[in-house]
């Protein structure tokens, strides 16, 4: 599905966004009949997740929309962000990020034409960046730089001097990839804001952002890429896929924090209508009942609260979408042998626990080795005296 006019188009990009800075400075390159620039930064660190979805549908929309995308693989911010990955595995994780990244944006049936995947390194160790992190430096305060990465760099006690770096990188990043606007879930706000005060300093142009929302987990949470049951693997299996969901939390008739529903809203309707047609459909054979057929999360929604639509029947239907989402892209990896190499350097397996063999001691109360008693001398000096023989008496 690709927007037509300007209009059309817009109401493409602003779709599901929870918020929209400076929406003017797309509007004109719309009215204009172009094609805005929008870039999208994500730190190659952890296996990308089915939380990752939620920010590659919206890019299928932007491309859907005529827009330019720019995803930066932010290798160097991954090191900068209190050493999240390993220096030696960013760059095998950034070609592993490339494959599912492109995979995934062409498997919703969009044109890849307008897309363009940078890593941050091929630019962010130039004279002139460098030169321009050095000003940007000289007069951002480090109050400034630890509100504007608040949200996303780790914070911890006695911190190193990196995280600082981190948001004034991400803040010029705008004017090195000559983009239009920036786009990023919500909690990247503070350094949004950053952005627009601090490239003025430098003589360069205001953005605009764009923002997603936080969404739910399976579990009501955030999905994370640490805790296994949280999340789904975008290799994961159908069956490990369908494992998952069944495990996940979704409270009947409760609509705030259910990460199911999020699912369907964020990722599955835009889905279907980047591919065509917009619906999410939910069999009721076994009961004897018509499939239920929604075109919008409203009606899902309400049809959730009046126990219409229940945990046991939004599951199987969710499974079977997400798993009809991520087949192409396990086809892609199944028939791409470089890719699997790459998977393996970039995420190798941990290293196998020595089993540890248990000391069972001496089996004598008291701990320790036994003694061993030292046999008679004989009075005259010539050795010890043999088990048989017996010890001279004392005189």
């Amino acid at each position: 599905m690709a927007a037509d006019n300007a209009e059309q188009r817009l109401a493409l990009i602003k779709e599901n966004l929870a918020e929209f800075l400076n929406e003017e400075i797309v509007t004109k390159i719309l009215d204009e009949g172009g094609h805005p620039k929008i870039y999208w930064g994500t730190a190659t660190t952890g296996r990308p997740h089915c939380g990752y979805l939620v920010p590659a549908i919206k890019m299928a929309q932007f491309l859907a929309a005529g827009c330019e995308l720019t995803v930066l693989l932010a290798d160097i911010h991954g090191f900068l962000d209190n050493l999240k990955a390993p220096l030696e595995l960013v760059m095998h994780r950034a070609d592993f990020y490339r494959h599912i990244i492109s995979t995934l944006l062409g498997a919703v049936g969009v044109s890849t034409e307008k897309l363009k995947i940078v890593l941050g390194s091929s630019f962010q160790k130039s004279p002139d960046y460098v030169m321009d992190v050095y000003k940007m430096a000289s007069i951002i305060s480090e109050h400034d730089a630890k509100k504007a990465g608040a949200e996303i760099v780790k914070q911890t006690d006695n911190a190193p001097l990196s995280g600082l770096l981190y948001p004034i990188l991400q803040v010029l990043d705008e004017q090195y990839l000559d983009a239009d606007a920036q786009f990023g879930g919500v909690d990247q706000r503070k350094l949004f804001i950053a952005a627009k005060e601090w490239l003025p300093k430098l003589g360069y142009k205001e953005r605009a952002h764009l923002m997603n929302p936080m969404v739910p987990g399976l579990h009501g949470g955030k999905m994370s890429s640490s805790d296994p049951d949280s999340k789904i693997d975008l290799l994961d299996s159908p069956e490990t896929v369908a494992k998952k969901i069944k495990k996940a939390h979704a409270a009947p008739q409760v609509t705030e924090e259910n990460g199911l529903l999020a699912f369907i809203e964020y990722v599955l309707l835009p889905a279907a209508a980047l591919r065509g047609k917009k619906e999410f459909k939910v069999e009721r054979e076994r009961d004897g009942l018509e499939t239920l057929v929604y075109e919008d999360i409203e009606k899902v929604r309400e049809d959730y609260k009046n126990d219409i639509l229940t945990p046991q029947l939004i599951k199987p239907a969710i499974t079977r979408d997400l798993n009809a989402l991520l087949a192409p892209i396990q086809e892609a990896f199944k028939n791409d042998k470089e890719w699997q190499e790459i998977a393996e350097k970039a995420y190798p397996p941990p290293p196998k626990k020595e089993k540890k063999v248990k000391n069972k001691g001496t089996r004598y109360p008291g701990g320790g080795k036994p003694e061993e008693k030292a046999l008679p001398v004989r009075a005259n000096g010539d050795g010890p005296v043999e088990a048989t023989e017996a010890a001279p008496s004392a005189q």
